[in-house]
């Protein structure tokens, strides 16, 4: 399958997510725990309208049979992108791991890895596109 660009909303979209998230981190400042920017993120994106859902199970298929293994997505805004939230000292490389697998198990092509715990939250946003 040959890569595709994005589409012009989801860029837009994905704009509005950083934004919000912006605004969470101006308020709050790093410190919280994730469930605590979870939670502030939620209400802004409430706030402008966008439509989201939050801490999602997915499973896993594996030979034809559906199995709970215990993943779950924080957000997936609009259907759209995904949102994988952190409160970390340090972004390990298996943080973009999990968010590819989320990717990939839904077929969303677009991901935000959103880590609050940083001075600058412009520092802590990873895009990841697939």
């Amino acid at each position: 399958m040959e890569w595709q660009p994005l589409q012009p909303e989801l860029r837009t979209l994905s704009g509005a997510i950083v934004d919000a998230a912006f605004q969470v981190h101006k308020t709050l400042g790093p410190g919280f725990l994730e469930s605590v920017y979870e939670h502030c993120l939620c209400h802004e994106l409430l706030c402008r309208g966008i439509a989201f859902r939050s801490q999602l199970s997915l499973p896993i298929l594996y030979e034809g049979v559906s199995i709970e293994a215990g993943l779950r997505v924080d957000l997936i805004v609009d259907g759209r992108i995904i949102v994988e939230l952190k409160a970390v000292e340090v972004m390990h490389p298996i943080y973009t791991a999990q968010l590819l697998t989320y990717l990939k198990l839904t077929g969303i092509r677009l991901g935000l890895l959103i880590n609050f715990n940083v001075p600058l939250i412009k520092d802590g946003i990873r895009r990841i596109v697939l």
